[in-house]
């Protein structure tokens, strides 16, 4: 038979679309043909096909060959399709008889000796295989990563000869199993490494909480990157669904997948003078970017206003989306993007805004190279300031182990709410206290509350501190990251979502408010000159500190101290005032 069919896998995107590989050897002067609109790169495979088949002990068939890769309209790109066409040439040759190749899909890069050389995109293509019932032939050296889609026959071979001693059942490969790692956690660092900031660890816990966007802004040196590095040590575990996604957009990419570490979320901390196709993807054959490579995990952008305001900007579409669409003259592909955006800034182009070298038109020049709707976009904005040098040292000198807090507590996820009585002075109250208290909205005349005595300055971080814990307790990221998973397990069984995924119609389902609290906050989004789309992130935000205090129905003092995390937002309305 002159003709043989054998199946393979490209890569388009996270997914790995079938390619059937048709061989067909016909009388002629000797040629070797690819059709099918294959890339450069594949064209070259004609070579080192002819080689490998040859070295490996084979006939290479002095005819004219002709290899068809279907379908045609699909881009074909890279070295991955050489084992294939190499079976295929051999099968359609008689040297390979009475084999059922429909059974199993060929993927892997050939040596000029006939050894198999790794290839990119291994994961997706195990993924796809799988689903298709059919064992996946692939080198050796991508047997552990193929494997760690459980359902997949994995066939790792060492060379050409293997691979068709295996198919003749002349030398049987087992099928490939990783062994099993034990799966380490990556060194994210503890909460309790930080000592004071306590509002600026509150905002990363609801951050964490929510799936947030968080924005820390202060001087030098104030713990602004190591908050940062710690919010992956208070993230819940990845489901096995999205652990393998993430971790196919890093086979894509050609990153190594570690068994023991391949379900930790990613860190990424691009440099600020990437460009933008490094940061969403790209180039005339797209590859994805660092916010791809983020999926599921937390894009880190340290010096903001250093970015280029363009760069910032194209970042825009997939905060909103999850997803990026990267559309070229070859192909248009669409990559996941669901990243969590932390980033660090300082206020002013001398490092502090308080040692007035800088005058207020320089500050706000260099703070207007991040765009408003870039702003509006992120949920937390948090002023992480100096703290008391001697006072922390002799913490620490105090604290020499982590404090955890008692976990006999009736109720350890209710935290007393700071606010101000009449007189004036600090009380603490229990959330059960609020939701107890028979507040009617119709006892309240709203044409008594004055816009003017709603003044955004009053609304102070520091004054509204769901989480009253003393600087000589500090928690280790353990405890917070209990709180964190009860808050997430209400968001999941109340809506099935995240509390940053909430629409506008499902906030006013599952974020009602009364009249009084209504009011409350339209007076304070005017006073604060916010947006729309930030009146939507103060609503989420605040859902998700109720959601930390197991409190089913959001509240004035949620909404306040929602309110405090927009302190980045006074700030500029102060220097422009």
């Amino acid at each position: 038979m002159s003709l043989s069919i054998v199946y393979t896998r490209a890569n388009l995107g996270v997914a790995a679309p079938l390619v059937t590989i048709e061989v067909h050897l016909s009388n002629g002067l000797p040629a070797f043909n690819l059709v099918g609109l294959p890339e450069t790169t594949v064209k070259e495979s004609r070579d080192r096909v002819r080689s490998a088949i040859i070295n490996s002990d084979f006939e290479f068939p002095a005819k004219r060959i002709t290899v068809n890769m279907a379908p045609a309209d699909l881009p074909k790109g890279g070295s991955r399709f050489d084992l294939a066409i190499a079976i295929g040439i051999i099968a359609a040759s008689e040297q390979l008889k009475k084999v059922d190749l429909s059974q199993y899909e060929f993927v892997g890069e050939l040596a000029l000796s006939g050894n198999l050389r790794p290839i990119q995109g291994a994961l997706p293509m195990a993924f796809a295989a799988s689903r298709s019932n059919r064992q996946l032939v692939l080198p050796k050296s991508n047997g552990d990563e193929a494997s760690l889609v459980s359902a997949a026959q994995i066939i790792a071979a060492n060379s050409l000869t293997e691979v068709y001693l295996h198919l003749c059942n002349k030398r049987k490969i087992s099928d490939h199993i990783t062994k099993k790692v034990k799966a380490t956690v990556s060194t994210y660092g503890d909460m309790s490494d930080i000592i004071e900031q306590q509002h600026a660890k509150r905002a990363l816990e609801i951050a964490a909480a929510g799936a947030h966007n968080i924005l820390f802004f202060g001087p030098a040196g104030t713990g602004k990157s190591m908050l940062a590095n710690r919010l992956l040590s208070i993230m819940p575990e990845l489901d096995e669904e999205s652990a393998l996604t993430s971790a196919s957009i890093r086979s894509i990419s050609g990153d190594k997948i570690c068994p023991s570490t391949w379900r930790n979320r990613a860190f990424r901390q691009p440099h600020h003078t990437s460009s933008a196709i490094a940061l969403v993807g790209g180039g005339s054959y797209p590859k994805p970017g660092e916010i791809s490579l983020a999926h599921k995990g937390v894009l880190f952008l340290d010096e903001l206003p250093e970015f280029g305001r363009h760069i910032l900007d194209v970042l825009r579409e997939p905060m909103e989306t999850g997803e990026i669409n990267i559309s070229r003259a070859a192909q248009k592909v669409v990559y996941p993007a669901d990243f969590q955006l932390v980033c660090a800034m300082n206020p002013s182009p001398t490092g502090d805004i308080d040692d007035q070298r800088a005058n207020p038109d320089q500050v706000l020049r260099y703070l207007n190279r991040i765009s408003g709707p870039f702003l509006d976009r992120i949920d937390l904005q948090v002023n992480v300031p100096r703290i008391d040098l001697s006072k922390a040292l002799k913490i620490k000198h105090q604290t020499k182990s982590p404090t955890h807090h008692s976990e006999t507590n009736t109720d350890s996820n209710v935290h007393p709410l700071k606010v101000r009585s009449d007189s004036g002075s600090p009380i603490s109250i229990q959330s059960s206290q609020i939701e107890s208290a028979n507040i009617d909205s119709s006892e309240i005349d709203s044409s008594e509350i004055d816009s003017s005595e709603i003044d955004s300055s009053e609304i102070d971080s520091s004054e509204i501190e769901s989480s009253q814990i003393d600087s000589s307790e500090i928690e280790s990221s353990a405890i917070v990251k209990r709180r964190v998973i009860s808050a997430q397990e209400r968001q999941f069984k109340r809506q099935g979502k995240l509390n940053k995924s909430l629409s506008g119609k499902e906030i006013e389902q599952y974020c009602p408010l009364s009249e009084t609290e209504s009011l409350f906050l339209s007076r304070a989004m005017q006073s604060m000159n916010l947006s729309m789309r930030a009146y939507h992130r103060t609503m989420r935000v605040a859902r998700t500190i109720a959601d930390l205090q197991c409190v089913e129905r959001v509240n004035q003092q949620h909404l306040a101290e929602a309110l405090s995390f927009r302190s980045f937002d006074r700030m500029l309305n102060e220097l422009t005032e």
